[in-house]
This record gives C-alpha cells, sequence and structure tokens, in this order.
C-alpha cells in the first residue's frame, strides 16, 4: 500500500521507565516494608529483575509493570497533558494538607458569631 502509515512510523524503544515512576515504585515498595525479592515473589519476578526495573537497566513488559502498580495498591492514569499540574497539586494536597494553595484574600478562620450577628444588622 503505497500511503500505508505503519511504514512511517519508528516504534519508541524506551531505555528505561521514567525516574520518577522508578523512584515511585521503590518508595511504594519500601513504605510496605519489601525488600525487592518480596516484591518479586508477589509478581512472580526473580530479585535481580526487580533491581534492574528499579534502576532503569530493562522495561518491563506492560502487563508486568500494571501488575507491579496493582500489587503497590497503585493506578496508572491517562491525564490530559493540560490537566497534569491541576492532578499533581490534588496529589500533593493529599499527602500534605498543608501545602493546598489558598487564595489570598480567604479568612483563615471563619468568623466569629457575634462578628457575624453584628454585620447583619
Amino acid at each position: 500500500m503505497p500511503g500505508d502509515i505503519k511504514t512511517h512510523i519508528k516504534p519508541l524503544r524506551l531505555k528505561g521507565l521514567p525516574g520518577d515512576l522508578r523512584e515511585k515504585l521503590k518508595q511504594e515498595r519500601v513504605k510496605r516494608g519489601w525488600g525487592q525479592r518480596a516484591l518479586g515473589s508477589k509478581v512472580g519476578l526473580p530479585q535481580p529483575h526487580i533491581s534492574a526495573i528499579e534502576s532503569g537497566e530493562i522495561v518491563p513488559r506492560f502487563d508486568t509493570l500494571l501488575e507491579i502498580v496493582r500489587i503497590l495498591d497503585l493506578d496508572l492514569l491517562l491525564v490530559p497533558r493540560t490537566l497534569v499540574p491541576a492532578v499533581q497539586s490534588l496529589i500533593r494536597a493529599q499527602k500534605d494538607p498543608e501545602s493546598i494553595e489558598r487564595p489570598l484574600y480567604a479568612a483563615d478562620e471563619e468568623p466569629s458569631l457575634e462578628k457575624r450577628d453584628c454585620d447583619e444588622i
């Protein structure tokens, strides 16, 4: 076929998972008190394979990555790029409620009942 698009598309071959993804997987594993061997046994992989994934030496198959993510009680989510900052902000807020950005005009405290009564009169 002269108009075959597949001949013009080169497959993207990752050299490793993105560093922030690898670090998140490792943090979640450590948070649970699991070594690489423990995670590997839950996924059905040897410890050196988990080590190679975490170090970026190899890229796991997609189904393997999904299994690791789900065992760590996480999920992969496709988000439009324009919404990534909002999603990241929500994740930060869930981790650290003090990091929530508040508008400058927002009051830190609820007005007292006495003050509200005076304002309404």
